[in-house]
């Protein structure tokens, strides 16, 4: 009766709270905190001085924002007992950028609620998810305290690699002392199937410059002697898969790690309606290596996929002109037991290699993660998957998620700790993309399903 008595205490809080609730993430989402664009610094200032005052009004006995060589970390803790399990919430409050703008159907800075979503760029990744945690500690603290002892990490360069971040927790092993991380940055497979994040795939990302003649030539009087920068790349990207989708660099698959027919089977039994997957996207027929299914090429396999290709003329009207440069963004998505760094250097090589002479190519890393599986038959886990079942009244399903968060195997190595991955975001929230939205919905029962978590957490947790 007790559990119950206290889960409808927060459930009325939550219900009675709701629009002030939604009111300050939208502020937060106004704040155009785009890591990745130096135009907007002012702005990540804003939203970590934001978070600084809204866990502080939450009830955190401290809480200060650290700087670092680039965008500021907000640290907080409410530490009520040591005997009692700690719980470090990670989270971060930069986004994606927005662009292109002219995609999306309002302001991605001027959040909209229609059809029970919040339009935003952040609304899911991760400013919705973070600020859930926000909300779920001042809940707890308005009604008998928290059951756990908490910290706060919330960092401004998740979306640009977190280097400053890895200095952070390396410089802080002690202040970031633990018994589990709490990250609210995946999704679940549906409002009617919750389920729980277990596999991440690691990243590579490399920009590459293919260079041709010193100057752009008028492709009249050049064209056809000289090789054009734009054609050489095109050939090359394509290369590097085979007629099956496969990876072609030399050694890309040596360290992948190989899933059983009964592990296969059992990520296959997760509800997955293909016909609709596809009528989603607005696509005939789905892509990807040979002899695996949807569910598997997103989450077991290793992908290598182009994210921008740019060069020559593209304004409006003609211009006949052989350019000097080509460029193209690439990422690689990893899983275990890839290296990052190792796949990069063979990425490097290859494409190097296969370059003909008439053009010099260069290969610029740029930010990698490594892969990251977490157990299922931990007590961290066996707490989340409690957490769903009292607040949603369903066991969740344990899945492997196409997508990266680097910083999960960092907390393995450097502070020893696994991973809860307590999302609540669809894949059809247009993470990254334009009209980015999150379900109302989803925010306030992540916020009682967290609550849900470190109540579970203190009984089973130590």
């Amino acid at each position: 009766m007790e559990q119950s008595g206290q889960s409808s205490r927060f459930q009325e809080y939550i219900k009675n709270n709701q629009e002030r609730f939604i009111n300050e993430l939208i502020e937060l989402l106004k704040i155009p905190s785009v890591s990745a664009d130096s135009k907007f610094n002012k702005d990540m200032g804003r939203a970590a001085e934001f978070l600084r005052q809204k866990l502080a009004d939450a009830g955190v006995d401290k809480v200060e924002i650290c700087e670092t060589e680039g965008h500021p970390i907000v640290y907080a803790e409410k530490m009520v007992d040591p005997s009692l399990p700690t719980v470090l919430v990670y989270g971060h409050y930069d986004v994606q950028p927005a662009d292109p703008y002219e995609l999306w159907d309002s302001p991605p800075f001027e959040p909209v609620i229609k059809d029970g979503k919040i339009y935003a760029r952040g609304a899911c990744d991760d400013k919705g998810q973070v600020y859930m945690h926000v909300k779920a500690l001042e809940t707890m603290m308005q009604n008998e305290g928290v059951f756990c002892n908490i910290k706060f990490m919330i960092e401004g360069e998740e979306e640009v690699g977190s280097d400053n971040l890895e200095i952070f927790v390396k410089n802080n092993r002690e202040k970031l002392a633990a018994d589990v991380i709490l990250i609210s940055d995946t999704g679940i497979i549906s409002v009617d199937t919750p389920s729980i994040t277990v596999g991440l795939r690691g990243m590579s990302y490399v920009e590459v410059e293919v260079t041709g003649p010193n100057r752009d030539l008028h492709s009249g009087r050049y064209g056809g002697a000289v090789a054009n920068p734009i054609n050489i790349l095109c050939k090359m990207i394509a290369s590097l898969h085979d007629e099956n989708n496969h990876i072609t660099i030399p050694g890309f698959y040596d360290k992948v790690q190989t899933l059983s027919e009964e592990e296969r089977k059992t990520l296959n039994e997760a509800p997955f309606d293909l016909q609709e997957f596809k009528e989603d996207l607005g696509i005939k027929d789905v892509w990807g290596e040979k002899g695996y299914t949807t569910d598997e090429r997103t989450g077991i396999r290793p992908t290598l996929d182009v994210n921008g290709i740019w060069g020559g003329y593209i304004g409006e009207g003609a211009k006949t002109v052989l350019p000097s440069k080509a460029y193209a963004k690439i990422s690689m998505r990893l899983v275990p037991d890839q290296s990052s760094k190792e796949v990069t250097e063979l990425f490097r090589k290859h494409f190097t290699s296969i370059a003909p002479e008439g053009v010099e190519v260069k290969v610029k890393p740029h930010h990698g993660g490594e892969p990251a599986v977490i157990p299922t038959d931990s007590v961290h886990y066996q707490a989340a998957s409690a957490a769903f079942e009292d607040a949603w009244g369903k066991t969740p399903i344990p899945t492997r998620d196409g997508g990266s968060i680097p910083i999960v195997s960092l907390f393995q190595k450097e502070l020893g700790l696994d991973s809860v991955l307590l999302g609540f975001g669809l894949d059809s929230d247009n993470i990254h993309s334009p009209n980015e939205k999150y379900g109302v919905f989803n925010y306030l029962k992540g916020i009682e399903t967290i609550i849900a978590f470190h109540r579970n957490y203190a009984k089973i947790g130590k």
